[in-house]
């Protein structure tokens, strides 16, 4: 029996359950392989790259959701959408962000819609839906930390976690709020092992007259994909990137840099471990391999075991 790379429910026969397909559009009835194999769409993400917003590591393309033939088109305007195929060099970077930014979910944390669907070589490719998209052509205001710290791709590591926080202060409608919802993202990403959150995988987005940090977006486990990766995270906390604490996550981080009350520190703390089993469960039901699977959770029980969650 297949599973939906969208919900992970079984779908008997279908690629997609009825309810993968009405996630996109309540008018969706069928979906097509994506036309084009992983290498193709790496080799039209280059082609297309300089038409594009969108950057980072892994190979990008800009869709749209045609719902009347059922399938996703390529599109250098008015793209809804963001697929990433399989890297060349990273194995199955789709199924990995697919399944964290799950378990992201599952702990309260704000995330865009997203899935993996089948391309015609049965590679699966990770899509996103853009939350800087409105209506047909409206777009919403978004802009990443290192815009806001004058920063660069090339420049996006040459910050800390402190200065993060300075730039939420001065930039977001409701600090402390904000506050609340990076430091759980940062326990989380601690958590999983992403260890590349540098300054372009923060945003604020405005609403109306509110800025606020936008939904979360590039989650990964990275730590079981780069070898010989010694970093667990990006951004230096209390002068150091590597053998973090508790202490250093929830009390200096927490509690000194982000000026958040013991009420909101536990809040956090208890929604990631009632996440718990739900994360272990979306392990065993993701697309990643067996050996994926195992080292995901070997880290996954260390980490928790150091926030003593």
């Amino acid at each position: 029996m297949n599973r939906c790379s969208i919900t992970y429910e079984p779908c008997e026969k279908s690629l997609y359950s009825e309810k993968g397909l009405k996630l996109l559009s309540q008018n969706l009835v069928s979906l097509e392989l994506l036309a084009y194999t992983a290498e193709e769409q790496r080799a039209e993400a280059m082609a297309r790259a300089v038409k594009l917003s969108i950057q980072g590591v892994q190979p990008k393309l800009s869709a749209v959701l045609n719902i009347r033939e059922g399938k996703f088109d390529l599109a250098d305007n008015g793209g809804k959408y963001i697929l990433k195929p399989q890297h060349h060099l990273f194995p199955q970077f789709p199924e990995n962000e697919d399944v964290t930014m799950r378990m992201a979910q599952s702990a309260g944390i704000a995330v865009p819609l997203h899935g993996l669907i089948w391309s015609k070589d049965k590679s699966l490719t990770y899509f996103i839906k853009r939350f800087d998209r409105a209506g047909h052509k409206d777009k919403i205001p978004v802009e990443d930390l290192a815009q806001l710290a004058s920063l660069t791709r090339d420049t996006k590591y040459n910050s800390s976690m402190e200065k993060l926080v300075l730039l939420l202060d001065m930039y977001c409608t409701f600090p402390l709020i904000e506050m609340a919802k990076l430091f759980r993202l940062v326990l989380f990403n601690f958590l999983v092992g992403n260890e590349d959150m540098h300054l372009k995988n923060y945003s604020v987005i405005r609403m109306g007259d509110k800025t606020e940090l936008s939904p979360a977006y590039d989650l990964l486990n990275t730590t079981i994909v780069l070898k010989g990766g010694t970093e667990e995270i990006a951004l230096s906390l209390a002068g150091k990137k590597r053998n973090l604490t508790r202490k250093d996550l929830v009390d200096y981080f927490g509690k000194e840099r982000c000026g958040l009350t013991g009420k909101v520190i536990e809040s956090s703390l208890q929604a990631l471990s009632h996440a718990k089993e739900k994360w272990y469960s979306l392990l065993d039901a993701c697309f990643l391999t067996k050996e994926f699977k195992e080292k995901y959770k070997v880290l996954l029980d260390k980490r928790i075991k150091l926030l003593e969650l």
